[in-house]
């Protein structure tokens, strides 16, 4: 496969999760991310049989704008079905019911039902129908906006090229989903440098050397979805405010030869200045105390901290976590080594600092 076929049809994939409002389709507004909790909350009662969650819960669809036209957002598989399984719990949370009554009541095994509630796995309209008759949930409007989102959360197949599907694994195609919708990231690197800051030396050079079972197409969609998340995520207008902790050791780690380690000490530097990203170095004498995760990305998807995921990376495996607790326990990890860091500005100036030796080192013996 040519490399501008696979680079044209990457970006038009990357593409898709914007549409055009006038483009005559009807557009799919996501779930919003107020949980019923906070609505039953805030209004002092429960609220759920007989009365309008509309009027609690809906809110109009995310608007971006791109290129000066307005467009609306369209919902990944992998958004969908975390704000699925979040609705779900907190429904059946309010209605007083634990799961293991569910599974009973709808003669179902518990482990299905914690499959759903877990994201796991995408929710049949007709299960998502009994659950939220079960848990009394009457609103239509609440109940055709949870329809359409259960309905796009089992689209996964058809959502990625297959030429693609095949290349990616399964935790990195709910990764660029999850990037569309991320209002916050956190990342932290023991090892490398962050795939979505790596400059394509650097990633050339990574994907051919850490797994060699990789074949010449599947380094080359790999390589172009990595440039397509770094614009993402590093260029555009609507990107998510990025924090980056990068292990010390990462500075001095010869990885790709004296010039693309320059390059790339550079490139971490001109990204860094950039107002949605922040960069901070990871002390020798503190690289153990959080070195020991491993390399993780925390995303977050609302505002509110509530809808979040962690995607963890370990050789030449990944996966993604949705569990609560566990990305709640990585997030406060982050946010504890954070302050014993490095500040910013003494972080950019270590990485100018051996970003200049490396090219003084160059022009003395090349």
């Amino acid at each position: 496969m040519a490399y501008s076929l696979v680079n044209t049809a990457v970006a038009g994939w990357i593409r898709n999760g914007w549409r055009h409002s006038s483009g005559g389709q009807k557009p799919v507004a996501p779930l919003p991310v107020v949980t019923i909790r906070e609505c039953v909350r805030c209004r002092g009662r429960m609220q759920l049989a007989g009365h309008s969650l509309a009027a609690m819960l809906l809110i109009q669809p995310r608007v971006r704008r791109r290129g000066g036209m307005e467009t609306v957002w369209s919902e990944p598989p992998a958004v969908a079905r975390l704000r699925v399984r979040r609705a779900l719990r907190e429904a059946r949370e309010a209605s007083g019911l634990r799961q293991t009554h569910v599974a009973d009541r709808l003669s179902w095994s518990v482990s299905k039902l914690r499959r759903i509630e877990g994201g796991e796995v995408g929710v049949s309209i007709t299960d998502l129908r009994a659950l939220l008759d079960l848990y009394d949930v009457r609103d239509p409007v609440f109940i055709e906006q949870l329809t359409s989102s259960a309905a796009a959360s089992r689209r996964q197949r058809w959502s990625v090229p297959a030429q693609f599907r095949a290349r990616l694994t399964p935790a990195l195609v709910e990764l660029l989903q999850f990037e569309q919708e991320a209002t916050a990231v956190r990342a932290y690197q023991p090892f490398a440098f962050p795939d979505v800051l790596q400059t394509q030396a650097m990633a050339e050079h990574l994907l051919g050397t850490i797994d060699e079972s990789l074949s010449e197409q599947d380094r080359q969609v790999r390589l172009d979805v990595r440039m397509m998340r770094a614009r993402h995520l590093t260029e555009q207008a609507d990107a998510p405010a990025y924090s980056v902790m990068l292990d010390e050791s990462v500075l001095k780690r010869m990885v790709g030869g004296r010039a693309v380690l320059a390059d790339q000490l550079e490139a971490i530097v001109s990204a860094a200045e950039r107002p949605h990203i922040r960069l901070r170095i990871v002390p020798m004498s503190e690289g153990a105390k959080v070195g020991m995760l491993g390399a993780f990305t925390v995303l977050d998807l609302s505002d509110d901290g509530i809808g979040a995921v962690l995607y963890r990376e370990s050789g030449t495996t990944d996966r993604i976590v949705q569990d609560p607790e566990t990305v709640s326990s990585y997030r406060n990890r982050f946010d504890n080594a954070w302050p014993r860091c490095y500040s910013e500005d003494d972080s950019l100036c270590l990485v100018r600092t051996e970003a200049m030796a490396l090219r003084a080192s160059l022009i003395r013996r090349p």
